[in-house]
């Protein structure tokens, strides 16, 4: 058996590591993969981006499946190209991809489909901002902005008043950072606690895996801009089997059934941003792959074998019957993060400590590169540090104290990873 995965980050790394686990014993390759991957899997020169290089490399590798892990190829019709090659892959084709790729697509899709979600509004310029601005804005002026297409996690504001909400608008009409002819939508702020739940997907049903919590802004207490994410952790307090179930009934599953009635079967991971507000779940966000970092949290708790899942997965109906199989350790990730990001970051950075980290500590590598001898920060978000305990409060000393070992220029981490967790769980 030979996989090969799609990306370069910590999310791919994770996934490589729990593939490696397979009874399998699938060879692995990865393209283009980073520093640590290359540890774990053969690389492959080929950009994430580039479909035809991808389908052209998996056709000389004779691949039986292809897992694609970021957003971007997804959208651009990767797995589409390799469906017409005769090639397996784990992913939604570029139709059901519009879940993420337009949030007014996934809007209009949950209102279709009758999954909760906050009150919103598309605007196409200035003017329509403002009359969407008096319609949602709650009584301190709060709203969310959100850039209409793909933004690598950065499309986001959380206005806490009016004028806030106001420059985020113009950094997409005005300024153009998500691209010229961006839109917006506009939503209500929500109130209650987040919960990221990601669901394996056949085109028919939906089979739920581990509850997490991400943390998405950049400093402690959420404050600062948002990011790709600066760490998470599963379980969640509060949110067991059976509400999974409940959630998956009322959010992954009705989409599910509207995509496939459509003629555009979901097929790879349907991930659901959640508030859990006093009067249900709301949907925030769908993204269409494995979620960064949640992926990191989840997947070393996963006790079933995930190769086999994911051909399931790709198969129409292929998930029938299939009972995911969970350790009951507390699992904790805590993001390291280069100098300047999320506005920028910082490459070439020397990455010293990485050999003193214990074993059973899992180091996932996100921007990462090596000269052979060095590993240097080659991105945002550098490394994950993920450990497992029968508690919170024991992972979250473990990741913490691996992070203490690991030094760059720069270096950033929140403090808070799982702090909630723990005051909830003693």
């Amino acid at each position: 058996m030979r996989a090969l995965v799609v990306g370069g980050g910590g999310r791919e790394h994770a996934l490589i590591r729990a593939l490696a686990r397979s009874p399998q014993h699938p060879e692995l390759l990865c393209a283009p993969g980073n520093a640590g991957i290359a540890k774990d899997a053969r690389i492959l020169e080929v950009a994430a981006g580039d479909i035809e290089g991808l389908v052209g490399a998996a056709r000389r590798e004779r691949v039986n499946l292809v897992i694609v892990g970021p957003e971007v190829p997804l959208v651009a019709g990767l797995v589409d190209a390799l469906s017409e090659a005769g090639i397996a892959a784990f992913g939604p084709n570029a139709s059901a991809a519009r879940l993420e790729g337009s949030k007014a697509f996934a809007k209009q899709a949950m209102l279709d489909a009758g999954v909760p979600t906050a009150d919103w509004r598309e605007v196409r310029s200035p003017q329509q901002a403002v009359k969407a601005l008096d319609e949602l804005s709650d009584e301190d002026g709060g709203v969310v902005v959100k850039a209409d297409g793909l933004a690598a996690g950065k499309g986001v504001t959380v206005a806490e008043h009016r004028e806030e909400a106001q420059d985020a608008l113009s950094e997409i009409f005005a300024h153009g950072r998500f691209g010229s002819g961006a839109s917006a939508l506009l939503e209500e702020r929500l109130i209650g606690e987040e919960l990221s739940l990601l669901a394996l997907c056949d085109g028919e049903r939906a089979i739920p895996m581990a509850p997490a919590r991400d943390y998405k802004r950049i400093f402690d207490g959420d404050l600062g801009p948002n990011t790709g994410g600066m760490g998470s952790y599963s379980p969640v307090a509060g949110v067991d089997e059976r509400r999974v179930t409940e959630i998956v009934g009322c959010v992954h599953q009705p989409i599910v059934d509207l995509m496939r009635s459509r003629g555009t079967p979901f097929h790879g991971v349907l991930y659901a941003g959640l508030m859990l507000t006093a009067t249900g779940p709301r949907v925030l966000e769908f993204n269409v792959r494995f979620g960064d970092p949640e992926t990191q949290a989840v997947l070393p708790r996963l006790r079933s074998d995930l190769l086999a899942l994911l051909e399931a997965a790709a198969r129409p109906g292929g998930l029938d019957g299939v009972r995911l199989e969970w350790s009951s350790d507390w699992a904790v990730t805590v993001v390291l993060a280069s100098a300047g990001y999320p506005a920028s970051s910082s490459s070439g950075d020397v990455i010293s400590g990485l050999e003193d980290v214990p074993a059973g500590i899992e180091v996932t590598h996100a921007g990462t590169a090596s000269d052979g001898q060095r590993v240097f920060t080659a991105g945002g978000r550098v490394l994950n540090l993920t450990a497992l305990g029968e508690d919170p409060l024991s992972a979250r000393d473990s990741a913490y104290a691996a992070a203490q070992m690991i030094s760059f220029d720069g270096m950033q981490l929140r403090a808070d990873i799982a702090a909630r967790a723990i005051e909830v769980s003693s």
